[in-house]
């Protein structure tokens, strides 16, 4: 498709760029993988379900006890709601050694992106899959259900987590499910990776993608201008992970404190990774910070398992 800068109606670099005649183009990504069901040499496994508008990976270790119960992960991947992917090779990777390290089982959520699919989509999305993994709790064994988390998953201890946009997305979710009978009755905790949140300046981006924006203290892009909302968060503990050098270091630090002037009852921590960027974990996988950022989400998930570790 030959296009050029005077085609351009509307420029979001470095997330995408939407052309006069309607094609988007996106810049940051990595590619697609297949889920992953080798049991002679994985330690994870993983498999696709389809869910309504929405779908998920789910990923399992490979070697699980007989009826052995495991905290449950809900993960929302990141990317300014319009770009990446829950099947991208670093999320698949992510998701993977996650697992692996904490012994758990994980959903990760693949949900429409804007501007074609423009918000609200994305959380409705995430709260379809929420719904579904919904209706494992009562252990039945209907259609449409998985045996993973039919057999192997812990009701008792649900997590949500995500980074960056996703880490608004899980909160969001949080909020969500505590108002909607049909949603999970329990969530143990929330983990937010570099979250992208609002404040009181302008959200230009927020604003192009949004259909019903409520502007810069909508609270689904500000909570911490909701203080009310906050005090009723649907979980028992929060775990904020920041970066030094990240754009979005002080969107964190500001839920952190909104959080806990809220009168909420549970537990916050707030840990921040100095000298990294935004989301360094995802590129830098291997290195000390990203593995002690890993091994401290895992401890929270899954603090047995830490502790016999």
């Amino acid at each position: 498709m030959d296009l050029t800068a005077t085609d351009v109606a509307h420029d979001f670099h470095p997330w995408f760029r939407v052309y006069k005649d309607g094609h988007v183009e996106r810049f940051l990504g990595s590619p697609c993988v297949p889920p992953s069901d080798d049991h002679q040499t994985l330690a994870v496994r993983s498999k696709d379900i389809a869910i309504s508008t929405a779908s998920a990976r789910l990923f399992s270790p490979k070697t699980i006890a007989p009826n052995e119960k495991l905290p449950l992960l809900i993960y929302i991947h990141g990317g300014a709601f319009s770009i990446l992917s829950a099947f991208s090779s670093a999320y698949h990777n992510y998701l993977s050694s996650l697992v692996e390290e904490s012994s758990i089982i994980a959903v990760s959520i693949e949900y429409r992106l804007a501007p074609e699919h423009p918000i609200p989509a994305c959380y409705d999305d995430c709260y379809a899959v929420m719904k579904w993994v919904a209706q494992h709790n009562d252990g039945g064994d209907r259609p449409g259900l998985d045996p993973w988390l039919n057999e192997h998953a812990d009701f008792g201890k649900v997590y949500l987590a995500g980074d960056s946009a996703g880490a608004n997305l899980a909160h969001n979710m949080v909020v969500r499910a505590d108002g909607d009978g049909d949603g999970l009755k329990k969530i143990t905790g929330l983990v937010l990776i570099h979250p992208y949140f609002g404040n009181e300046e302008p959200a230009n981006l927020w604003e192009f993608i949004c259909s019903d924006s409520g502007g810069v203290n909508d609270p689904r892009l500000n909570p911490a201008a909701h203080p009310g909302l906050l005090s009723k968060l649907g979980c028992e503990k929060v775990l904020i992970c920041t970066a030094g050098k990240d754009c979005l270091r002080d969107r964190g630090r500001s839920y952190y404190a909104a959080l806990k002037e809220s009168g909420w009852g549970g537990a916050v921590e707030i840990v921040e990774t100095e000298g990294e960027e935004h989301v360094f974990h995802l590129f830098e996988p291997t290195s000390d910070k990203a593995k002690a950022m890993m091994k401290l989400i895992a401890s929270f998930i899954n603090p047995t398992n830490a502790a016999s570790s």
